[in-house]
């Protein structure tokens, strides 16, 4: 397969009132193929949402320097001029909040809101946005579509608000959408009827998408690779089944243990789940050496010192860990 989308040695860092700079991403890489789904993982502040709007430029004027390449079909987004990013941006590259009760205007029904989007680029005449526009609700709605259309955001749940995020996103066919924790904000159940609705969509559109989220079992047997990210950097990148399964580094170990699975409502005996030591906190990041060592229950003397670089256990799977550098 070729690559679609290619990021190299992505560098992102947020600039504090006092005029520091701060790590957000550090030399994050990987390449997503035509027709793959890649989920990125890690807790809150390991940079999964910062990775999400990196790739479309989406950066505060002031707050974020990036440095890098972001390779859409060979262009570089991080040197493409506004108009050439402004046309990608929905048409090729759709991007879904996690939050649809603030991405979504409160005061437009959400068929306009969707035809909006395709108006904007330039997607047939008014016969063929509204005929394009009821295409996609009813694949997403089905039978409800026509009054889910004709609905504000405030009248909708929040599965249903989500799913008009997701109608946005497809309503131009874009090449790549990047879900950036479109399941944070329901319930479980309700994860799993989008989590569905994402699988459909694979099926039904060869979907190309990263699938950004905290928690695992989201990504099991949906995410061809998983992507974890931890303290802004690539703690373990490969196949999903074998990340999932058989996870290599300390990180993602101990991720896997803290996490609930989705059928937590129906266990009826209480358990405590292990939790991972000490508090993520952006400030309190060791400068040098491996990012997760002060928590970490595996770590070595050399830790401290030097940062571990990416090691291939074999041709699709790595992880940063010296524990594996002899291997």
């Amino acid at each position: 397969m070729a690559s679609i989308l290619e990021v190299r040695d992505l560098q992102v860092a947020y600039r504090s009132r006092e005029g520091e700079l701060r790590a957000a991403l550090n030399r994050v890489g990987f390449c997503l193929e035509s027709g793959e789904v890649l989920g990125v993982l890690g807790e809150s502040g390991s940079g999964k949402s910062t990775l999400a709007v990196s790739l479309l430029r989406l950066f505060h004027r002031n707050s974020v320097v990036a440095s890098g390449a972001v390779l859409y079909k060979g262009k570089d987004l991080l040197k493409a001029e506004s108009d050439e990013l402004q046309a990608i941006r929905g048409r090729d590259i759709s991007l879904i909040f996690q939050e649809p009760s603030a991405a979504l205007h409160p005061t437009i029904r959400v068929n306009q809101q969707v035809r909006r989007i395709l108006a904007a680029h330039g997607i047939g005449d008014r016969s063929q946005l509204d005929l394009r526009t009821n295409e996609v609700f009813d694949s997403l709605f089905g039978e409800e579509a026509a009054r889910i259309a004709r609905s504000y955001p405030h009248q909708l749940s929040g599965g249903q608000r989500q799913r008009v995020l997701i109608a946005q996103a497809i309503a131009c066919r874009p090449s790549v959408v990047v879900a950036d924790e479109p399941t944070a904000s329901l319930d479980p159940t309700t994860q799993m009827e989008i989590l569905n609705v994402f699988r459909g969509l694979r099926r039904s559109l060869g979907l190309t998408m990263i699938f950004i989220t905290h928690n695992p079992a989201l990504l099991s047997k949906f995410a061809d690779r998983v992507l974890v990210l931890y303290g802004g950097r690539v703690a373990e990148l490969g196949p999903g089944g074998d990340v999932l399964v058989s996870a290599k580094h300390p990180y993602t170990r101990a991720l896997f243990r803290s996490m609930p699975p989705l059928d937590v409502l129906h266990d009826a005996g209480k358990r405590v789940l292990p939790v991972i030591p000490r508090d993520l906190n952006m400030e309190r990041l060791p400068q040098t050496g491996c990012a997760f060592e002060p928590r970490c229950p595996e770590r070595m003397e050399i830790c401290k010192s030097k940062d571990p670089g990416l090691v291939n256990l074999s041709e699709s799977h790595t992880v940063s860990c010296f524990r594996y550098e002899t291997q």
